[in-house]
């Protein structure tokens, strides 16, 4: 039976209590200890029932127990403390302010992504993505950033993971309640919730919007699950990444589209659009609709106006990572669009291929993004790499080293995930201004003057407490699976405290290799049955409802953890999350990490494990290239790669026993007097000092500063003022590029002496060209030179400009340049030809460069 009505009902605070409100609402205390402590103290066991969501714990609270804290002047003065500290962080100067001033007053940051992971309370998140997203808000608040966060709100968000009693993964969906989260619905001046509506075919869909504060930073999340909508629409946000082709494309026009028009209905005009993933790239086309509608613009004038107002992160190390959509899908829903772009279907569809005239190839959101955005990256320097040579094909004649795809690599948000314990440390040590400033790296040189003797302890009490929630969290899983009484007491015996502990937790698809460390059962069974050395693994992880071969891995760990030789060293925990994250990253002496090489893009949780002093033990991929030295951890394998994967499973598996038995285990073991592994806390201290202030938001949140965010509002302010005067120029120079380039060629090219040469010797070349209607300042004339390898091929070559010397008058041009060679061997060059103009971000943006032949 629907309700005649609904009301909002919210909890009634003692006068006293009021400031709790705010402190709730506002995700800050995420990454304050004692707010959680204040919450937690309020009702310890409902805090835990309530997955840590102070919205409701206030709403289930006792009201005699509200009475009681009324009156308690130790709560009061505790929730002074919270409330003060809560308030000067929201008014207290910021590093932006501080670099930038008043210069940009008008920029805004919109930054759109499929997932936000800010706390387990709230699970609108499925992994790393969604975690970097909600950390990437959180250093956006701490340093001021003009931004605001978009995104979906799903009302059954990820899965919620149980495994059977063979060990298979199940999934559950249970249903969020919105109205008792840390969430606030938006409404409209006349009191009704705000809606914005989307065309799909044949019909409107509808969506509510909620914002969530994040500290300095508001974040707001549509939701279709509105009477206004059918059935069929009203689950357009229903999972995350659930359902099939139709329904993800259902969800990123709406996460893409339905994002730019809700951030106009609440009057946000930003400056600069952030598409964290391609799941959102829909959201360039809408820009470019309203470009063309609000300022009389062309289809191609628009395109240049908003694409230099865009960023685009990839964090997709395969093609197959990519959502692509058939055709006809496309056609489907959006054949109605192409009117507003006044462009036709095969123009449209040119977007999202990287072949414009392969009318088979399916329309890639990660080329559309690509296509419309000024600035792209990856998210770890060798990922740039990676991401580079996947996506060539988009600049067929361009060297891979240049194709305009850059990096900046991830980090965390240290003051999120490291243990209070080692916060309390670090403010002793190292300063209390770490938590601001986390990339300082002269304030982690201080991790050196913490007292061996006490980081170990701190370090042991969270291993203590990490066997403690492992061993509940197990007898919790038994008794659901009805397992029988002398099994589910086994539980409390499972782990030791003071033994070596590693933990495997991440998603489980098939590429992270999860059981990597099984390779060889009884060379593993003898690892950890040592009397003397005792070692042990704790492994988590979802994997994803349709990837079966990552369940059985899920399977088959369970199944090897019932051996008698594995019953008390290793343990699988269901139903990963943040709040069993922080305990694994906070309580392990070592993270283990063995994706196939090229394969993983970056990932964070090592990192998060290094700021709790855990340490590193992963293959030479993602971040851990960067960092990776033997005074921070250790290295599965030397980056090699592998055509043959089984081939590869045997010799990193042996790698990793070997590490393993003749490196980590003595060190860890190797203790003095004061049963202290010094050498061991060396290793954590190093880590710690070296890793800590490089990898974190703080200092990649400045970077996207730096590097993206003001160059990109500034290029956008250039091409908009004076009635997009600049938009218009650049936009029909191109026009006039593409329009002639066929008809460039070179005529002549000659250099001077022989063909050898001593080092040193300068080589002057001479090349005249036929520019046809283009003129000597529409290019840029180059020569490339390098070494030449046995395919009789120039890598990574080197470019001298060349100048125009001469002109006559059949359109024909000589310029001139030269070169240098400082070492002997095979070396050569040739001549190239690129556009050139003031507005081009990049070199290679328009993809056109003519190479001599």
């Amino acid at each position: 039976m629907e309700p005649l009505r609904t009301f909002t009902i919210i909890p009634s605070l003692p006068s006293k209590l009021q400031p709790l409100k705010k402190i709730a609402y506002n995700l800050h205390w995420t990454w304050n200890h004692e707010a959680i402590d204040l919450f937690r103290r309020m009702d310890h066991d409902l805090w835990e029932t309530t997955d840590h969501n102070p919205v409701k714990l206030l709403g289930q609270i006792r009201q005699e127990r509200l009475e009681t804290l009324a009156e308690d002047d130790g709560f009061l003065a505790h929730l002074k403390r919270v409330s003060d500290h809560l308030e000067t962080y929201l008014n207290e100067s910021t590093w932006y302010e501080k670099t930038y001033g008043n210069e940009n007053q008008n920029i805004k940051i919109a930054y759109f992504s499929a997932e936000f992971g800010l706390t387990e309370c709230m699970p609108n998140y499925s992994g790393g993505l969604g975690v970097l997203s909600g950390d990437h808000l959180k250093s956006a608040s701490d340093l001021g950033l003009p931004f605001v966060g978009i995104g979906l709100l799903y009302q059954e968000g990820y899965f919620r993971q149980y495994l059977n009693a063979d060990g298979w993964q199940g999934e559950m969906y249970p249903k969020n309640d919105f109205y008792n989260m840390p969430m606030q619905l938006q409404y409209d001046e006349q009191g009704l919730p705000l809606i914005i509506e989307v065309d799909y075919p044949g019909r409107k869909v509808y969506a509510q919007i909620w914002k969530v504060a994040v500290g300095r930073v508001n974040m707001f999340l549509l939701d279709t699950n509105i009477p206004r909508n059918n059935k069929v629409d009203r689950n357009i946000t229903d999972e995350l990444y659930g359902g099939d082709n139709e329904t993800r494309i259902q969800q990123e026009i709406m996460l893409g589209i339905g994002g730019v028009r809700a951030l106009k209905a609440l009057g946000i005009t930003p400056t600069v659009f952030h598409m964290n993933e391609g799941h959102s790239a829909f959201l360039a086309l809408e820009r470019i609709r309203c470009a063309m509608e609000d300022h009389k613009l062309s289809f191609d004038e628009a395109k240049e106006l908003i694409k230099a107002s865009h960023v685009f992160t990839t964090h997709t190390p395969v093609p197959a990572g990519i959502d692509r959509f058939p055709p006809q899908l496309m056609e489907k829903y959006f054949s109605d669009f192409f009117p507003a772009l006044n462009i036709d279907n095969i123009e449209f569809m040119a977007l999202g291929r990287s072949n414009k005239s392969d009318i088979s190839e399916p329309f890639s959101m990660a080329i559309l993004a690509i296509k419309l955005s000024a600035h792209i990256n990856g998210v770890s320097t060798l990922h740039g790499q990676v991401s580079r040579e996947m996506w060539r094909q988009i600049w067929p004649q361009v060297p891979v080293e240049e194709i305009p795809i850059t990096s900046i690599t991830n980090g965390i948000h240290p003051s999120s995930w490291i243990s209070k314990d080692m916060a309390n440390l670090y403010d002793r040590y190292l300063s209390p201004t770490w938590m601001k400033k986390p990339a300082d790296l002269t304030i982690w040189k201080r991790a050196d003057q913490i007292p061996a003797e006490e980081l170990w302890r701190t370090h042991e009490r969270r291993r203590e407490r990490l066997v403690a929630f492992a061993r509940q969290r197990l007898r919790n899983q038994l008794e659901r699976q009805g397992a029988l009484p002398s099994e589910i007491e086994k539980a409390d015996e499972v782990l030791n405290p003071e033994a070596l502990t590693i933990s495997f937790a991440r998603r489980f698809a098939t590429y992270k290799r999860a059981t990597l460390i099984f390779h060889d059962p009884e060379r593993l069974a003898k690892i950890l049955s040592h009397k003397d050395f005792p070692v042990q693994f704790i492994f988590a992880g979802k994997a994803h409802p349709k990837d079966s071969p990552g369940k059985e891995f899920i399977r088959k760990i369970i199944h090897l953890a019932r051996v008698e030789e594995f019953r008390q060293s290793i343990v699988f925990l269901e139903d990963y999350d943040m709040a069993m994250s922080r305990y694994l990253i906070q309580g392990a002496d070592v993270w283990l990490n063995t994706p196939r090489r090229l394969n993983e893009a970056s990932g964070t949780s090592g990192m998060k494990a290094a700021v709790n002093g855990v340490i590193n033990v992963s293959v030479l991929d993602g971040w851990w290239v960067e960092t990776y030295n033997p005074n921070v951890g250790w290295a599965i394998g030397c980056g090699e790669n592998y055509e043959d994967a089984n081939y590869q499973d045997e010799v990193e598996s042996q790698f990793l026993y070997n590490l393993l038995e003749k490196e980590i285990i003595p060190l860890f073991y190797e203790r003095g007097k004061s049963n202290v592994p010094r050498n061991w806390i060396e290793i954590m201290k190093n880590s710690m000092a070296q890793i800590c202030p490089v990898f974190n938001t703080n200092r990649m949140v400045r970077e996207y500063t730096e590097r993206f965010y003001q160059p990109a509002e500034q290029k956008f302010r250039t091409l908009f003022e004076n009635d997009q005067k600049q938009a218009k120029e650049f936009a029909a120079w191109k026009i006039q590029v593409i329009k002639n380039w066929s008809k460039i060629r070179f005529v002549k090219i000659a250099e001077n002496g022989s063909r050898q040469h001593v080092v040193g010797s300068k080589i002057d070349i001479n090349a005249k060209i036929f520019l046809g209607s283009l003129i000597p300042d529409d290019v840029n004339v180059e020569v490339y030179h390098g070494y030449v390898d046995p395919d009789n091929k120039i890598h990574h070559g080197t470019i001298e400009n060349m100048t125009c010397t001469e002109t006559n008058e059949d359109q024909v041009y000589t310029f001139t340049g030269s070169f240098s060679c400082q070492f002997s061997g095979l070396y050569g060059y040739t001549v190239r030809i690129i556009p050139k103009k003031e507005n081009l971000i990049h070199p290679h943006e328009t993809g056109l460069i003519l190479w001599a032949n």
